[in-house]
C-alpha cells in the first residue's frame, strides 16, 4: 500500500470529531482511530474493579490491558480484552469521570505509544481526540481543530443519548461537558489546545457534510503538496 496522510482532529467533546472523522476516513479509505474511545475503556476498566481513585492501579490495569479498535459496517466496536465495551464506554458514568483518568499522566503516556504504533505504520490514518495535532502526531500532515458553542454540543449528545434508548436532561449533558472542558483545558499534560498550525472550523451552524467538505478541501491541498495520490 503506498504512502498515506496522517490527519489530526481535534477538539471538545461534541464538536464533530468523531463523525467527522469516520466519513473522512471511509471516503480516503484510510483508518480511522478513536483516541477518546481508548481512554473511555480505561475508564470503563477503572470503574469495573473499583479503582477510580487509585492512578497506580489504574496504570497497572491500563499496561496488563488489550484495547481494539474495529471499524466494522459504519460502527465502531472497541474490544477490552477481548470484550465488546462499545456500548458501555458511552455510559454516563464513563462521560463523567473520563476526563479524570484522561488527565493521569501516566495513563496519557501509555496511550499515546500506543496511538503513535498505529499511526506510523504509513498506510494513512485519520485521528481524532484532544491532543492528536499538539502531542501524538505534532507533524501531523493535516490539522483540524473543531469547536461549537456549549449548548449546540449538548443538544447533540442529547439526541446521541436518544437514538441509544437513554434519555438525558439537556442541562446535566451541558454541566458534564462544561466540566469536561474546565478539566481538560486546564490539565497540565497534553491539556486541550489548537495547535499553533491547525486549521479552526466552528461547527455549531455547519451541517456534518459542509465541515467534512472544509476538512477534505485542507486534506486535498495538502495530498497535492506532497504528491500523494487520494481515492476520491
Amino acid at each position: 500500500m503506498s504512502k498515506g496522510l496522517i490527519i489530526a482532529i481535534d477538539g471538545p467533546a461534541g464538536s464533530g470529531k468523531s463523525t467527522s472523522a469516520k466519513l473522512i476516513a471511509k471516503k480516503l479509505g484510510y483508518l480511522y482511530i478513536d483516541t477518546g474511545a481508548m481512554y473511555r475503556a480505561i475508564t470503563y476498566l477503572a470503574l469495573e474493579n473499583r479503582a477510580l481513585k487509585d492512578e497506580s492501579r489504574i496504570l497497572e490495569l491500563a499496561r496488563k490491558s488489550k484495547i481494539e479498535l474495529n471499524y466494522n459496517d459504519e460502527k465502531l466496536v472497541i474490544l477490552l480484552n477481548d470484550r465488546d465495551i462499545s456500548k458501555e464506554i458511552r455510559s454516563t458514568v464513563v462521560n463523567a469521570n473520563v476526563s479524570y483518568v484522561s488527565k493521569i499522566s501516566s495513563v496519557r503516556k501509555l496511550l499515546v505509544e500506543k496511538q503513535r504504533e498505529i499511526g506510523e505504520k504509513g498506510h494513512g490514518v485519520v485521528m481524532e481526540g484532544r491532543d492528536i495535532g499538539t502531542v501524538v502526531f505534532p507533524h501531523a500532515d493535516v490539522k483540524i481543530f473543531l469547536t461549537a458553542s456549549l449548548d449546540t454540543r449538548a443538544d447533540r449528545r442529547a439526541k446521541e443519548y436518544f437514538q441509544n434508548g437513554s434519555e438525558v436532561i439537556v442541562e446535566d449533558i451541558k454541566n458534564n461537558l462544561s466540566n469536561r472542558d474546565k478539566i481538560d483545558s486546564s490539565r497540565k499534560d497534553s491539556p486541550l489546545t489548537k495547535a499553533y498550525d491547525a486549521i479552526a472550523i466552528d461547527t455549531t451552524n455547519v451541517t456534518i457534510d459542509e465541515q467534512v467538505n472544509l476538512i477534505l478541501e485542507q486534506v486535498k491541498k495538502v495530498a497535492k503538496e506532497k504528491n500523494i495520490q487520494l481515492s476520491l
